[in-house]
């Protein structure tokens, strides 16, 4: 069944979410390796031709018009993508093609290293090209002259003909290296001893990742979002994270040095990370502001992103985690009075979610990105729950251990593990309810009318719905 089959209402959830799947698959491939697609920039005297593996935040040709011009290759976005692709083919006979563009996306991450700052500042001439009305957007010269090497997988963004970007924007970002490190890492897990070329090209990807993020584990950068400056939650767990694996990577190829440097950044991560928890609050603070008298964070989804992309099973900084619990308890009562479109919600249905209270960018709507990813920590829950974990019982949680137990009761012994998937389901419902006929994601769905808004064809978004919809399967398969 196609999502244009019939308006996604009067479509049973599991062939919808099926029938979601496949498009959203599709689409995520289709922004990988989109030589055929031009995007001119008249006013930055631009021409751009991807080239085969960058991946396309957006394939819709926008310049702020009103959508925004995502035809960008972000760092942290293309490692969400490649991820999810590795668990939508190991979900579906369409492994070769995922290998194709895998390996493309290997290729084109290896050649960014080989940019010089300097040498396209001087060759390409960015002002010179630049519309006298555009110029205002232009980045200092200093900070592309400064571009080097494996450094700019921080610039958060790359042209997708692997040219600098030159426009202003929020950098530095730390995020993407560790995330594709850990991206890289599950897929050499999953690739055959026999993809030698390929595994080799990896390897020297992921070596260099992990060298950066390393570099990188006590520096401040720009957040998820790309508007604040500090230590970020988000940020701050998928660097734990890489650089726990690392070490255990360093440990198995006699790499003791590098090994014990590992260990010792992620020990001072993680007492950052430890500080982010708000007593008072009941949520994990998103940001630690630099300078410490900037805004007091408020309570935002990155937190929950970053506990789902981070990828931990158990303990701290997990979908069991009392305290990860009662941050996204907080986000749903929040969200739950914030948005218009969320008032007399029919029991099945859950919440659409946002990033945080003041968001004002596009108006500050409901995020699919935001909506999967609380669809998707109760199925990791479900499933966690369904193989032998429990829910702590703790005064951090009590809220969030209320709201699912209480949803238990309603169903006369009804374990708690399908309670958390039926919440999940209840996110998809909602998703479902906001998602056009034709299976097409945007960035954001207006928080009063739910009309889509933003950017367009967000490849973020179908990677997020490839990834809930996966973590759904899994709760749902016999143990």
């Amino acid at each position: 069944m196609s999502p244009t089959a019939s308006k996604p209402e009067v479509i049973a959830l599991d062939d919808w979410v099926a029938a979601q799947a496949r498009f959203s698959s599709s689409a995520a491939l289709a922004a990988i390796s989109a030589t055929h697609l031009v995007m001119e920039r008249p006013g930055f005297g631009q021409r751009i031709v991807p080239l085969p593996g960058s991946v396309l935040a957006s394939p819709a040709v926008a310049h702020y018009d009103p959508e925004p011009d995502y035809f960008f290759h972000w760092f942290r976005d293309s490692a969400i993508v490649i991820d999810a692709l590795r668990i939508a083919s190991s979900e579906s006979d369409g492994g070769g093609q995922v290998l194709d563009r895998l390996a493309e996306f290997v290729d084109f991450s290896l050649r960014l290293g080989a940019i010089e700052g300097a040498t396209f500042l001087r060759d390409a001439d960015p002002a010179a090209r630049t519309q006298p009305a555009y110029r205002q957007y232009l980045r200092p010269d200093a900070e592309l002259a400064a571009l080097s090497g494996a450094r700019l997988a921080t610039d958060v963004r790359v042209n997708a003909d692997c040219t600098p970007d030159f426009q202003r924007w929020g950098r530095p970002q730390f995020d993407g290296p560790a995330l594709r490190y850990l991206t890289l890492l599950r897929w050499e897990r999953q690739l055959s001893w026999t993809q030698v070329a390929l595994r080799a090209r990896l390897g020297e990807l992921s070596d260099g990742d992990l060298t950066l993020t390393l570099d990188c584990a006590d520096e401040p950068c720009i957040d998820i979002w790309e508007e604040q400056r500090g230590y970020h939650y988000y940020t701050q767990l998928v660097q734990a994270e890489a650089l726990r694996l690392g070490a255990a990577w360093c440990e198995r190829h006699q790499q003791a040095e590098r090994a014990a440097r590992c260990l010792a950044a992620r020990q001072r991560i993680d007492r950052r990370l430890e500080a982010s928890w708000s007593e008072g609050a009941g949520f994990y603070r998103a940001r630690t502001a630099v300078p410490p008298d900037a805004p007091t964070a408020e309570p935002d989804i990155a937190v929950i992103l970053a506990v789902l992309h981070a990828g931990r099973t158990e303990g701290t900084h997990s979908v069991l985690d009392p305290r990860v619990q009662s941050t996204l308890n907080v986000l749903e009562e929040l969200f739950e009075h914030e948005y218009p479109i969320n008032r007399g919600l029919p029991p099945e249905r859950a919440p659409a979610m946002g990033r945080y209270a003041s968001d004002r960018y596009y108006g500050g709507g409901a995020w699919f990105v935001a909506t999967l990813a609380a669809a998707e920590f109760y199925f990791q829950l479900a499933f966690a729950l369904r193989t032998g974990a429990s829910i702590a019982e703790s005064q951090d949680n009590r809220r969030f251990r209320h709201r699912l137990a209480s949803a238990s009761a309603a169903i006369v012994g009804e374990p708690l593990a399908s309670a958390a998937l039926r919440r999940g389901d209840a996110f998809l419902r909602t998703v479902q309810a906001f998602a056009p006929p034709g299976g097409e994601l945007s960035e954001q769905f207006d928080r009063t009318t739910g009309a889509a808004t933003s950017a367009r064809r967000l490849t973020w978004s179908y990677a997020a719905f490839i990834t809930a919809a996966a973590t759904r399967a899994r709760a749902l398969r016999p143990i």
